[in-house]
């Protein structure tokens, strides 16, 4: 082989070799910098809280990058906030699709997970928004940790990282987590079993508690007791317990009954009420009406003493006035003498009163 043949050759080799890192070179940088390619479609979600998630964090669709987030803003409600989002033209979008916002890593950094729903839902159009109810915020990693302190006490600052990392995941709904998470939880059977002195300590405070509760073993018996027999009680009278149950419905049923029967008239009866209480709000009404509640006492005592001497009242007529209206008669025919004393008559009975002299009536 001529020194040509094997220049060339070697020439070869090394343009298909740096091509080929290149493009894995090219490749790597794509995935690991979320540089897309192909058109994208922008979107809008509504989330409860969206704290954390900011402009350039990723979308992704079962674990794979499929867009990127644009903004984070407050609505103008200021109880939500709305995520503005880019997503790859071939990624179904639909009216069941779920929105959530999950954590990357315990450092605090997030992401946004789309998934597709139920299946064969109306397509959603550019810049339609998936509403709250579709839409979920980040775990609370601070309540989280604060309910599984006790245990992360019992581990080593290593395991409690990697147990907390398989916690969010496994609460986030990621699967093959689950497995880890019990390889991780097995670690801490292994620290408690190496804290056999603390063990030892609880155990001597439970004997120290089951001593007291010994103490009190005859109250304790007389409480158990009473207990039985007010359960047993109970169970003999269940049948007239049932009984009382089914009297209530029946009883509920006919005052709801009552209720709606009586309606119409409160109703009236509140409308008149409404009106009296107008009129007696009124300036000469009110000072009529505190003029009858002072003397209603006096009245009221003379009453009672009047009606001690029997069971009757004696009432005299001081004053009188009143209308009497006389039955039309036809005068056709008559004198007009006798015509003019009618209609005088009747001018006089229009409006009649009187009043007695008599001492009492003074």
């Amino acid at each position: 082989m001529s020194r040509n043949s094997v220049t060339y050759s070697a020439a070869a080799k090394l343009i298909i070799f740096t091509v080929s890192s290149i493009l894995v070179t090219g490749l790597l940088a794509a995935i690991m910098g979320n540089i897309g390619f192909g058109d994208t479609v922008d979107y809008r979600a509504r989330f409860t809280s969206a704290s954390g998630l900011k402009a350039g964090d990723d979308v992704r669709v079962a674990g794979v990058i499929m867009g990127e987030v644009k903004s984070v803003e407050i609505d103008e409600d200021r109880t939500s906030a709305i995520v503005e989002f880019s997503a790859k033209r071939d990624l179904p979008m639909t009216t069941a699709s779920r929105a959530e916002v999950r954590y990357l890593n315990l450092v605090g950094n997030r992401y946004m997970t789309v998934t597709q729903g139920k299946p064969g839902a109306p397509a959603l159009s550019p810049n339609d928004t998936i509403p709250m109810s579709r839409t979920s915020p980040a775990l609370n990693l601070t309540t989280l940790f604060n309910g599984f302190q006790p245990l992360f006490a019992a581990l080593e600052p290593k395991d409690v990282n990697a147990l907390s990392m398989n916690l969010v995941k496994t609460l986030q709904g990621e699967g093959g987590t689950v497995e880890s998470l019990l390889a991780h939880t097995a670690s801490l059977t292994t620290s408690l079993a190496n804290r056999d002195q603390l063990i030892g300590e609880v155990i001597t405070n439970l004997n120290t508690m089951l001593g007291t509760v010994d103490s009190k073993r005859e109250e304790l018996s007389l409480l158990i007791t009473e207990l039985r027999r007010w359960i047993g009680g109970l169970s003999e009278d269940r049948a007239a317990i049932g009984e009382s149950l089914v009297s209530i419905s029946e009883l509920t049923g006919v005052t709801a009954d009552l209720l709606q029967d009586a309606r119409p008239a409160l109703e009236d009866d509140i409308v008149q009420l409404r009106e009296l209480a107008g009129r007696l709000s009124e300036p000469r009404n009110k000072a009529l009406f505190n003029e009858m509640l002072d003397r209603l006492p006096e009245t009221l005592t003379d009453q009672t003493r009047t009606g001690t001497y029997g069971s009757w009242y004696n009432y005299y007529l001081c004053d009188f006035a009143g209308t009497i209206t006389l039955p039309s008669i036809d005068t056709t025919g008559l004198p007009p003498e006798v015509v003019a004393l009618l209609n005088s008559l009747d001018d006089r009975l229009q409006s009649f009163a009187f009043h007695s002299t008599a001492a009492r009536c003074n």
